[in-house]
């Protein structure tokens, strides 16, 4: 059975809707790969362990970088909590605290 790579709500999606085509392309591509062959299989360039369960995805595409910081949860489900361009050497703990956050409501709504 395969994975389903999913985001969190509208906004998540609305920020990978934003990104530049290029950097668009490689997110569904990460994904497709994510969701054929599971999380266990694919690893970096592509994905990196982030902290507290938190991976991101690693896009780099004609007008820079981007990341999408996703979890995984229960039923094979790959779930997106944050889509951003990246600026910074390091992943900005802004966005890393976002999706903290947002992985909260996912918990409010497992329950």
């Amino acid at each position: 059975m395969n994975w389903v790579v999913e985001t969190l709500n509208e906004t998540v999606y609305k920020e990978l809707e934003a990104l530049e085509p290029s950097l668009k392309a490689k997110f569904l591509r990460i994904a497709e790969m994510l969701e054929q062959l599971g999380p266990d299989k694919v690893r970096e360039p592509h994905v990196k362990p982030l902290e507290k369960k938190l991976w991101e995805i690693r896009m780099k595409g004609q007008s820079g970088i981007a990341r999408a910081i996703y979890i995984t949860v229960k039923e094979r489900r790959i779930v997106v909590l944050h889509a951003f361009v990246k600026k910074t050497q390091k992943t900005p703990r802004s966005a890393i605290e976002l999706a903290l956050k947002r992985l909260e409501e996912l918990k409010k709504w497992q329950h």
